[in-house]
Order: C-alpha cells, then structure tokens, then sequence
C-alpha cells in the first residue's frame, strides 16, 4: 500500500471520462441554439479529423483548443463559448471518484489536478478544468490546479506563474513540483501521479521519484511500470493512505 501526503490527478480522460461525451450530441446543441444546424454535421466531422490528427481527445483539448475554436468551429467565438458550457455539461467524472475524493479527504491527503491543458481560450480561472470541477460539485476537493498555463489555488483563485511554459511530457512540471513538494517536507516518494497516458503521467513522474497510479478506466496503454493500476477510482481506497496531515 502506498502512503502518501499528496496526490495529483490527471484531467482528460481521467477526471473527466469522456466517454460520456456524444459529438453529434454537443454540436446539435450548440448549432441548434445558434440557429445554424446546417453547419452540425461538417463540425462533427472535422472535429473527428481533428482527433485522427492528434491521435487522442484528452490530448487535442488540452495541447490544441485553440484549433477547435480556428478549424471545427471557423473562428466562430460564440460556438466557442457554448461549446466550453456544453462540455461540461455533458461530460461526467470518472467511475468511483467521488468515493475515492472523499477517502483521500479522510486521510489527510493533499488533492490537486496536474494537467497538460496548455490553451484555455479565455481566463485562467474560469478554464475547462475549473468549469468541470465547480459544475460536478468537486473542487473543494483539490487544493491546486498545476498546468502550463499555471497554478491556481482553488481557495482564492491566485495563479502560481513559476509553472508557466513547464510540461508534464518533458517533465518539467514534475521537477518544479519536486521543489515545491520539497519545501513542504514531502519528497517525491510521498506523492502519487494518477492517470492514464505514459508519455506524460506515468514515465517522466517515476523517472523523478514519484509513485505512480495508471487509471485505465478508459484506455489501457499496456504495462509501462507503473506502481499500480486501476479500473475504478474507488480501487484507490485499497491502495493508498495518508502517511501524515499536511500543513500546507
């Protein structure tokens, strides 16, 4: 069993399943309320072009929003909007979560989102990982939000702008984290990386000394080493535990 004083939970397809998310679904809504439904059908199928060309969702959305906006949406800023509300009111938290939120509570450990989302198309706090957070009623779980765009402390919305530019794939928000951890007293084996994809969570997080949890509720990526994997999130409560509070 890994114990731990905090944890770090990827977003897109971890967070946020989105298998609950239907194309034709969102852009029907989003056409039909603008009183443009001939354009429903070429938004769909670009937005799947979109995807083939980046290979994954979570990775389009969170690297390449801003092409939704300039090529599924041709620049169309109001589509852009109701496409940022219709989102998050489609899409749903992985299975489990909110039980195995609510156990890390108990057990005193330290909850924050460690995201890849580089673009968010609009203020830093009012982003798609705030958004989902408020909307599914979970963000007085998390303590931080850590991305490339920066750290927002959820409490009172101030942003961290040392993890501007920093990365989860070339590791660099893992080593600016390393040092903040560091001048809380936690080290790097005393925090957990959860999420799905081995290029950004899992790989670079256990190359600098993180215990990590590969979430496959979603898509499995084979055997990359990971500490654990899971299926459901609620499995965290089997195999993670709060070694002290943290005063932080």
């Amino acid at each position: 069993m890994l114990e731990v004083k905090w944890c770090g939970f990827d977003f897109g397809q971890c967070l946020m399943e989105p298998t609950s998310l239907r194309n034709p679904l969102l852009f029907g809504d989003i056409f039909k309320q603008l009183g443009k439904p001939e354009k429903i059908n070429n938004a769909i199928r670009k937005y799947r072009i979109l995807k083939e060309k980046y290979g994954d969702y979570s990775i389009m959305k969170e690297g390449h929003r801003d092409e939704i906006l300039t090529y599924v949406l041709d620049g169309d800023q109001e589509a852009m909007d109701l496409f940022n509300i219709k989102e998050k009111e489609i899409l749903q938290p992985g299975e489990g979560l909110r039980e195995a939120l609510v156990y890390l509570r108990d057990q005193k450990i330290s909850i924050n989102v460690v995201s890849e989302l580089k673009k968010t198309l609009g203020p830093m706090t009012s982003n798609i990982i705030t958004g989902f957070l408020g909307r599914n009623d979970l963000t007085s779980f998390f303590k931080e939000l850590v991305t490339p765009q920066g750290k927002i402390n959820t409490a009172d919305g101030s942003v961290d702008s040392s993890y501007i530019g920093l990365t989860k794939q070339a590791g660099t928000i893992y080593d600016r984290l390393k040092e903040e951890l560091a001048e809380k007293g936690i080290s790097p084996s005393e925090a957990v990386i959860i999420g799905d994809k081995p290029a950004t969570d899992i790989i670079p997080a256990k190359a600098r000394g993180f215990k990590t949890i590969q979430y496959i509720g979603y898509i499995d990526s084979g055997d990359v080493g990971a500490d654990y994997k899971i299926l459901k999130f609620s499995e965290l409560t089997k195999i993670v535990k709060g070694k002290v509070a943290v005063n932080a």
